[in-house]
């Protein structure tokens, strides 16, 4: 193995997630956290993040199953009258590829995603989507015209070891895209099929048969608590939390000898992007 990157997924999303994240990484093997700018406790994130330098951030795209950036009177067909985004990812997909007014709306909420992160003053480790909406072909061109704006270096392929055959053709477009943009990207990611559910036995059994490559391993760390969205009310949050605290994941981590950090460490790049304005 080259590299392995361990992220959490959701940072800001709520006090206990942050919490994690912030107790992951400084008890655990956490490198790295994606940040949802607009969320509820995007602010509290970004305080914990200046505190842990060590800590990779990056930017987790809000597209669906969230609240977006901009007001609804900027995004009209995109969110709803609480400026949450409505309507299914499949329909949602359909009309950003075929209503170019919709798409327009879609450019400016990722342009306000992107600013959002750089307003931060954190530096920008890499870029991902909720729910992986960087598949579809607009969402990911708009990505790769906007991000490098803002110093986007990295972002994550969604390819599982023993991924969805449909995903498949989806996930090889994206890499030749990634390719012909010069980003960086994961060769494998862990954290699909068994989503909400990392816990140490599932990490331990991944890390002993990871290929060859760069590995990037995401969960969803939280304490102790209620769901913390209606989507959500399955996942085992501490379980992950302990995941990622264990002992011997860190040590099955370290017998791989492969570089263990985040995007900017495994693949090398410049750790201060200049930010767009």
């Amino acid at each position: 193995m080259r590299g392995v990157i361990v992220t959490a997924d959701d940072f800001g999303l709520h006090e206990r997630v942050n919490q994690a994240v912030a107790q992951a990484h400084r008890e655990g093997v956490l490198t790295c956290a994606s940040l949802m700018v607009g969320a509820s406790a995007a602010y509290e994130a970004v305080k914990i993040a200046r505190e842990l330098p060590g800590l990779c951030v990056g930017l987790h795209l809000v597209l669906t199953d969230g609240v977006a950036s901009l007001p609804q009177f900027s995004i009209p067909d995109l969110v709803d009258a609480r400026g949450s985004f409505e309507g299914s990812m499949f329909e949602n997909g359909v009309r950003f590829f075929f209503l170019q007014g919709v798409r327009r709306q879609l450019a400016n909420e990722i342009h306000a995603q992107f600013k959002a992160f750089a307003a931060t003053g954190l530096e920008l480790d890499h870029v991902n989507v909720h729910k992986h909406f960087h598949l579809h072909p607009t969402v990911l061109a708009l990505i790769l015209e906007i991000g490098p704006q803002f110093g986007m270096r990295a972002m994550r392929l969604p390819r599982e070891m023993r991924g969805s055959l449909v995903l498949r053709p989806w996930v090889a477009l994206m890499k030749k895209r990634l390719d012909d943009a010069g980003i960086a990207y994961n060769d494998w990611v862990a954290g699909i099929a068994a989503t909400g559910r990392m816990d140490e036995a599932a990490l331990l059994a991944l890390l002993a048969k990871a290929p060859d490559g760069v590995l990037e391993i995401y969960c969803h760390p939280a304490t102790k608590g209620a769901p913390l969205t209606p989507s959500m009310r399955d996942y085992r949050h501490a379980d992950e939390l302990a995941a990622l605290c264990s002992p011997r994941v860190a040590r099955a981590i370290e017998s791989t000898g492969a570089m263990h950090g985040g995007f900017a460490d495994v693949f090398g790049h410049a750790r201060t992007p200049e930010p767009a304005t």
